[in-house]
This record gives structure tokens, sequence and C-alpha cells, in this order.
């Protein structure tokens, strides 16, 4: 009795130990996990986080130095800046004065007694060179300017509006440069708002309110955002000489143009309760009102079709971003936006075109957003100046970007480029054969009651205003991998603004059910003379369409 008391009680205690042990091992793993998820959020910190939860006291001694120098000297620097920022913003107020306003010039410009606070300083190495020094300086400014805009009104009527209420955070870079062997060891210094974090400002009217006058307010604060973009903002930088001497080379240049093509987005999210979005696109660089542009309107449709092509001037390459922004037009109401993506043009490969599918966000600075808004398709090619390099142009598969380039030697400003290209990409037209040769499909849905499928494929040819249907290939019964191996030419009028959807279809006796389509623009084939390549079908749950494409030119220009 005694013995299976024992081994009772031994079982018991094995059993017991055994739990305790896992229960153990289970919390020990979970706080390992736990220290882990924790150790890897502090290592993905930036100095900008820590910022965040680090008061100032914190911040590194000559910081806290150069703060407090910066404040004794700040009534020195109101007084010199004030008059600085005056001369030079005052023209660019003027060039984007609005419509319903007659000029806004300063009538009090002065930078009050809080000096902007530095949170950071850093050498950029990477911008540094033999003959120069690139220093950005971080700062936040809750400022207590007077600045008091004088604005007249198409109707005579003058208002002195009042800047209140200033909050600012952002980056300006220093760059030294020419760096020379007499003091101060440089010859002139270019400064910019590298980034600008947060700006935040309100408008009154001096004895009055700004909001009696409709549309008034958002007009000036649309200005003065342009101004500021447009003077200061990178890659726009002012020159301040220290020494004597020519600094002309010094000025800012185009590097580049980037050659856009906007070609569909799909499965974009409905804004509108009764029928579907009506989405259009702005692209732009640079964000001003003169360097954006706007896509056609696509009624009613969540998976537009554009194939509209745009151009940008670049002039850093290392730096900007192009950015798409997708709008439900909403008639005579304010658009509303289905979401937005950007792309940096560093990721591009010069001279080769990149086709990339964008996801769509709702904010491209806090990126917490989950819900699904689309995609957009483009085409993106850049091309530097000055590239000893032969690319092919796709207006011209013949033609090298370095000819281009000495054909446009003479054309410096950025405005008389851009309208140069502009004019040369509308006066040549890309006229050939394209042989299309539809070869197989794979893992096609079944659409019939017994499994299987009956496919064809037709051919769309579209144009910006106008497309053309082609029946193009034979039924393959009963299949779900169809082998065509057909091949139709086209004469292709004007390749760089068609384009060919490939649609399969199903065929039954009483009526035809389209299984999904692919669409492509003719870039790729213009460059390279032959592709061979295969698309998975849009619209379908499954199946991809494999074909061969192959280019013939013939370049003709337009009459006069």
């Amino acid at each position: 009795m005694s013995f299976f008391f024992g081994m009772f009680v031994g079982l018991a205690s094995g059993l017991g130990l055994i739990v305790a042990f896992a229960r153990y091992e289970k919390i020990r793993s979970f706080r390992h996990a736990y220290l882990a998820k924790t150790v890897a959020s502090f290592a993905r910190m930036t100095v900008q986080d820590s910022r965040k939860i680090l008061p100032s006291q914190f911040y590194p001694p000559w910081l806290m130095w150069l703060n407090l120098q910066l404040k004794k000297i700040w009534p020195s620097v109101d007084e010199a800046s004030s008059e600085l920022i005056r001369t030079s913003v005052e023209p660019i107020l003027e060039q984007y004065t609005p419509a319903i306003l007659s000029s806004m010039k300063f009538a009090k410009l002065t930078l009050g007694t809080v000096a902007p606070q530095f949170t950071g300083v850093s050498i950029i190495e990477s911008e540094s060179g033999a003959g120069s020094i690139t220093m950005e300086l971080e700062l936040q400014w809750d400022g207590n300017p007077n600045i008091v805009l004088n604005i007249n009104t198409r109707l005579g009527v003058s208002l002195p509006v009042q800047v209140k209420n200033i909050g600012f955070t952002g980056v300006f870079r220093l760059i030294f440069k020419p760096l020379v062997d007499q003091f101060p060891c440089f010859g002139a210094v270019s400064y910019s708002l590298r980034e600008k974090k947060d700006l935040d400002f309100t408008l009154k009217v001096v004895g009055g309110d700004i909001s009696t006058i409709p549309g008034i307010s958002d007009a000036i604060e649309d200005t003065i955002r342009n101004a500021i973009e447009d003077s200061i903002t990178w890659p726009v930088w002012k020159i301040v000489p220290i020494l004597p001497g020519d600094y002309s080379d010094l000025e800012l240049k185009p590097v580049g143009t980037l050659d856009v093509k906007l070609v569909q987005a799909k499965e974009l999210t409905n804004k509108d309760i009764i029928g579907k979005s009506d989405p259009y696109a702005v692209l732009f660089v640079r964000p001003l009102p003169d360097k954006m542009k706007t896509s056609k309107t696509i009624n009613n449709q969540l998976n537009p079709i554009w194939n509209e092509h745009f151009e940008f001037i670049v002039e850093d390459a290392s730096t900007q971003h192009l950015t798409v922004r997708v709008f439900d037009d909403e008639g005579v109401q304010v658009a509303e936006l289905i979401g937005c993506a950007q792309v940096a043009l560093k990721d591009l490969e010069p001279g080769k075109v990149k086709d990339i599918w964008l996801k769509l966000v709702k904010d491209l600075v806090v990126q917490r957003d989950t819900k699904n808004r689309g995609q957009v398709q483009l085409e993106l090619l850049y091309c530097p100046f000055g590239t000893e390099n032969s690319f092919k142009n796709p207006f011209n598969p013949d033609f090298s970007l370095t000819s281009l380039e000495k054909a446009l030697k003479t054309v410096t400003d950025a405005a008389d480029l851009e309208r140069t290209m502009s004019q040369r990409k509308r006066d040549v037209i890309v006229r050939g054969v394209l042989s299309v040769t539809i070869i197989a499909a794979e893992n096609l849905p079944a659409v019939d009651f017994m499994g299987k499928a009956d496919p064809f494929v037709v051919l769309i040819m579209k144009t910006r205003v106008s497309r053309a249907l082609f029946p193009f290939s034979q039924v393959v019964n009963e299949t779900l991998n169809p082998v065509w191996n057909q091949t139709s030419d086209f004469i292709v009028e004007d390749a760089l603004h068609e384009m060919i959807i490939l649609e399969v279809w199903d065929h039954d006796t009483f009526k035809k059910e389209k299984i999904g389509r692919c669409i492509m623009t003719l870039t790729r084939v213009l460059l390279e003379g032959e592709v061979q390549d295969n698309f998975e079908l849009d619209g379908a749950k499954s199946g991809k369409l494999f074909f061969h494409l192959k280019w013939s030119p013939q370049l003709v220009f337009r009459d006069a």
C-alpha cells in the first residue's frame, strides 16, 4: 500500500514540477519577447524621436551655449534680417498674389523678441567636398513677430492683415562655399530651408475680422506658403557674398528632366454615396501652382485609365520627390482627397524607364492609415543633363540625350527649358508598325460549369481621345492554359500617346464573359525595340498572359 502511495505522490509531484516549469518558461519567454520588442523600438528611434521625450536641459552643453548666444544677439539679427526678408520675399508675394487681390506688401516687419531654439546641428559629410562645408541646423520657433501686410483688393478695399501666432519647426541648410585662405575662410554662404516640418500661423485684420470677406483668408495663406516654398525652400537657396568675387556658379541650375506617364489607377476608394468616384490626379516635384500638372477627370470610375504624359524640371535628384495626389472631383464643391503617393528621384536609374505601382496613403508624413485606398501606375524616366552616356529617348529611338542637350545648351532658364522641351515633344510624332504576338495564357479561372473556359483575346488600341477594338485570337475550347501563338501587325499613328489593352474573354454560344485584362503603354517597346513578357490579369482571380511585342519606327514631324 505504501508503495502505491509513494508512487502516487511521486507522479503528482513530478507532474506539478513539469507544469510549474512549463509555466515559468512561458512567462520567461514572454518577458524576453517584450524586452526584445522594447529594445527594437529604441533601436528604431531617430534623433528627432529622442528630442520629443527628452527635455531641453538634457541637450548637449554646446547646444545650450549656442542657444544662449543666439538669444543675446537676437535683437541685432532681427534688425539685419528684417530688411533682408522684406527685399527678398516681397517680389515673390507679388508673383503669387491671387486674382482677387491687386497687391500685397509689408507694412511692418520685425521678428520680435523671442529667439529660435536650436535643437540639433550636424555636418553633412556626403555633401561637403574639398571646397565646401555643408551644415544643417534644426530649429524650433514659437515667436512673437510683428508682421503686418498691406493688402489691396480689386474692389479698392485696403486691408491691414496681421500675421500672428507663428509656430515653426524645420531644418535650415548652410553651405559655406568656396573655401579660401582668407578670413573668414569662405567666400559666400548659401542658405535654404531644407525641411519644413511644421508651419502654423493665423491671420487677423487689424481692427476687424478677416472671415467677413469670403475667400480672402485662404487666398492670403496660400500666397504666403507659396512665397516661402518658392523663395527659400530646398532646392532653392539664397547666396550671401562674404568676400568680393563672382559667385554665379553657385546659383541654382536645372540638372535634368523627369518624364512621367500617368498610366492608370485601380481599386480606388469610393468617395461618393451615389455612383462611383470621379478621379483625377495632381502631380508635382515642387508644390507650386505653376509647376503642378493636373490630369483629366474620369467620371464614375474606380479603375481609371489616363494615359497622360507630363514633364518636370529637376533641380536636385538626390533630395527631390515626385508626388501624386488622386482626388475625387466634386464639381462646384472642394475636391476630396482619395490618396497620395511619393517616389524619390534618387531611386530612378538615369536613362531607364521605371514602371512602378504606388500604393496610395492618406498622409505622406504620418503613415498610420491601414485602409486600402488603391494604387496608381506610373512610368518614370529621369534624364540628367551633361551625361556622357547615350540614352535612348522614347520620343525618338535613334536620338541620344547628349544630342538633345547640344540643341538645348543655349537655354539656361528653367522656365524656358521646360517650354522648349514641351514644344519639341509636341512637334514629334512616333509612327510605325507594332507586331503583337499573343503566345499563351496559364492558370485562367474556371468560368464554365465543367470547370473549364473557352478563352480568346481582344486587343484595344487606346489613345487620349479614342479607342479601336480588334478581335485578335481564335477561341481555344475547354482549357485553362490556352496556347495561341498568333501574330498581327498594327499601324500606330502616334506611339507616344497610344496604349494597348489585351482582354481575355470566355466564348459561349449565347454570351461572352470577360475574364480579365492587362494594360500596357508602348514606352518600353519604343526604347527596347522588342519585348517578350507576361502580365497578371487584372480583374481575374488568377491567370497570366504571355505576349511578344516588336516595334518598327518611322519618325514624323507635325506640319507647322
